[in-house]
């Protein structure tokens, strides 16, 4: 039984005897049988060939990396490799083993010679528990057993789970607070002064939103919309905000907390990344030499040129979905549908926000090639270079893919489109959009809670669906056929148990190194959506919760049943991802911050309440302060300066529009520069009283326990006493 366990399997069509597909086979698998590998041959509908390495190569793999705290007691002891290490090394041979035409696996691959090559899901104890234990739904909120997935799918997996879990652990708690600050924004729903004054403002004659067939409209028909809005932008929303910012460097610290204490107890604290691939180099080739470090000042000139004409064209398409909203307000202003005509802000907000995720959807697949073509450029020395060098540039596409739309809505909309008789254009034709009287939060939160939703939803069922469906597909087409014949190196019995085993791992989905890969940068974008912006929408940390508790098991299902065997990777942190988090993190602070200062109304109100409001002007204090904020907010426009080419049945002799101008020759008042003063004030306190508190945090969570820097402490004072005992004087 011991000897029919194979590392490896390699698949290939069966190809006409002398054709050349056949002989760089051949080739191939003589070089790995030079190298000592047994090979099993088996023939279906593909010839499968199973490969096991000789024990020489983990005993040298034993030998070089052996733990330097063991070298003095056990130089001789040979402990029982683990599985996970073992596909490892048979991969990395497999991968760099070369014919004497220099072709590697992975050039026979692209031409067809070999069609897959997969580690098997084995029938071990480990998977019996981790299907029961990892996979079952009724465990959706039990702990993950991190170490038996490290046993199976090695330390990088394990190490995502354990971010994966961690993060969701600690959004369980924002996801309470963001809770109870929208509940709070509900029942503040009515008694808000701002929103009541809005409601009451039946004789407020507002300025038509559009050139052509748009009525003048008064300012209580938006009722609603200002009550919905004074939920999302009240006092608690800054309140969370300034948590968040907090939040995120806690998180944070904590995870390095955590990853010190599991990586510990695997012994994998002080382990070098280089020294492993340089030992692996050498046991597949003893006389490999190391790749040099090189560094091009031209080639990263290049490569950085490129990123900035990426990033223009990511911002572009933002552009685009600006104007696809400005023509559609346009043009559902005009419709004959009564709803659309006078809802034709929000249906075009909507509608953008879908098309928005439409976009997301097809740029994360050219970002991905972009990014591939700009590591090929920079020929990284090692592959963990690579994936880091790739992991910087696809985050930084995916972010402005997914943010630069939500940045123009919440820092640009309403505030470059002009005024009454001298509007900003498209084409010198379509009026840029403009913000509602209380404020543009609303589109923000509109914005995000659709493409929070879509992304959740359908990227949740298609990454389920497609490899369920594809699973299916497969097994149907792989039907084993009735001859069972035989043709190679060892005999097999009537019905070889190998067979079914290799076919129906076959049968399930490809794995390759973006697999993991995926799923961070899925999350990475997530978390960014649940701090950058959550001040415009509290929830955003509650749905991030629930799709998390979703995702473990999904993740898990995929991974145990619908996908081959992923090649274990070994690792002591979650690499480059971390950067990339402490950078989300202070895009939070500098994001939340702005919307505050810029997108709410919160400043303009507080501005109005300790200057302008009754309560300083008259010594009023029966009143709310924020009384009679409306109006003072609202500017005046005489119906006859409107362009000539606006078509305009008159009501009245002047509108009112939002914004703080004078009415003779409308340019900015006082309180204009006042508000923007303090705007700039609250964002420079802001930012630095967070950044500060992130500092604190920082500093008071220490990154490694005390516990495991003394296991450290212990460790190498009994080495050192140990090393004594060898040049103690002997007595004579």
């Amino acid at each position: 039984q011991e000897e029919e366990k194979w590392d490896f399997v390699l698949v290939s069509d069966i190809h006409e005897v002398g054709s050349e597909k056949e002989i760089k086979r051949k080739k191939f698998l003589d070089e790995l049988s030079k190298k000592g590998f047994t090979i099993k041959k088996i023939e279906d509908k593909k010839l499968f060939y199973g490969v096991r390495a000789p024990k020489h190569i983990f005993r040298k793999y034993q030998w070089l990396l052996r733990n330097p705290d063991s070298r003095l007691q056990n130089s001789n002891a040979h402990h029982d490799i683990p599985v996970t290490t073992r596909i490892r090394i048979v991969n990395f041979i497999l991968q760099n083993t070369m014919t004497p035409d220099l072709e590697k696996l992975h050039d026979l691959m692209k031409k067809k010679v070999f069609e897959a090559t997969f580690p098997l899901h084995e029938k071990e104890e480990v998977r019996e528990i981790l299907t029961e234990k990892w996979t079952r739904w009724r465990d959706i909120f039990f702990q993950q057993p991190i170490e038996k997935i490290r046993c199976y799918f090695g330390e990088k997996v394990a190490l995502y789970f354990a971010w994966l879990g961690w993060y969701t652990y600690l959004l369980g708690i924002a996801a309470v607070v963001g809770l109870v600050v929208f509940v709070a924004g509900i029942t503040v729903f009515n008694s808000s002064q701002v929103s009541k004054e809005i409601c009451e403002a039946n004789n407020t004659i507002m300025c038509p939103l559009c050139d052509q067939k748009c009525p003048f409209w008064l300012l209580s028909d938006t009722c609603t919309y200002a009550k919905v809005t004074h939920m999302i932008d009240n006092e608690g929303t800054v309140l969370f905000a300034m948590f968040m910012a907090i939040w995120a460097t806690v998180f944070l610290e904590l995870w390095k907390r955590q990853r010190a204490t599991v990586v510990t107890d695997w012994d994998l604290y002080r382990w070098d990344e280089e020294e492993e691939e340089l030992a692996l180099e050498l046991i597949n080739n003893l006389q490999h030499e190391p790749r040099q470090y090189q560094h091009s000042y031209f080639r990263s000139t290049i490569i950085l040129l490129l990123v900035l004409v990426m990033i223009a064209v990511l911002i572009g398409i933002a552009h685009a979905l600006v104007i696809y909203r400005v023509i559609a307000t346009a043009l559902f202003t005009q419709s004959s549908f009564e709803f659309l005509r006078e809802q034709a802000n929000t249906v075009a907000v909507m509608t953008g926000a879908v098309l928005h995720y439409i976009t997301i959807v097809i740029m994360t697949k050219v970002n991905r090639r972009v990014a591939l073509y700009l590591c090929d450029l920079e020929k990284p020395r090692t592959f963990s270079q690579r994936e880091n060098n790739f992991t910087v540039k696809i985050f930084t596409f995916q972010f402005f893919t997914n943010f630069s739309s939500l940045i123009y809505i919440a820092f640009f909309l309403g505030r470059i489109n002009g005024h009454p008789g001298n509007y900003v254009r498209i084409a010198g034709k379509w009026r840029l959009e403009e913000c509602h009287p209380s404020g543009c939060i609303t589109d923000l939160f509109i914005q995000m809670a659709i493409i929070m939703l879509l992304k959740q939803t359908i990227s949740n069922v298609m990454e389920y669906l497609v490899p369920w469906i594809s699973h299916k597909l497969r097994k149907k087409q792989q039907r084993p056929k009735k001859r069972n014949t035989m043709l190679g190196e060892e005999e097999e019995a009537a019905e070889d148990p190998c067979k079914r085993q290799w076919l129906s791992n076959y049968q399930l989905n490809e794995v390759n190194i973006f697999s993991l890969f995926d799923e961070f940068l899925e999350m990475v974008i997530q978390y960014s959506f649940t701090t950058i912006f959550v001040a415009a929408f509290p929830l955003a940390p509650l749905l991030a919760f629930f799709n998390n508790l979703f995702e473990i098991h999904l993740d898990a299902i995929k991974m145990m049943r619908l996908h081959r065997r992923m090649v274990p990777r070994k690792a002591n942190d979650i690499g480059i991802w971390l950067q990339v988090l402490e950078a989300v993190g202070i895009l939070a602070v500098i994001g939340n911050g702005l919307v505050i200062a810029i997108t709410s109304d919160f400043i303009p109100v507080q501005v109005y309440k300790y200057t302008y409001s009754p309560c300083v002007t008259e010594n009023s204090t029966g009143v709310d302060c924020s009384t009679g904020y409306i109006n003072h907010s609202l500017s005046v426009f005489r119906i006859q300066d409107f362009e000539s080419y606006t078509n305009l049945a008159p009501m009245g002799l002047s509108c009112r529009y939002r914004d703080y101008r004078n009415a003779d020759d409308y340019s900015y008042t006082v309180q204009f520069w006042h508000i923007f003063a303090a705007r700039l004030a609250f964002l420079i306190l802001f930012e630095h009283v967070a950044l500060c508190v992130k500092l604190i945090a920082a500093w008071y969570i220490p990154d490694v326990p005390q516990s495991v820097k003394n296991r450290f402490l212990d460790r190498k004072h009994s080495n050192l006493r140990k090393e004594l005992r060898w040049v103690m004087p002997q007595k004579v």
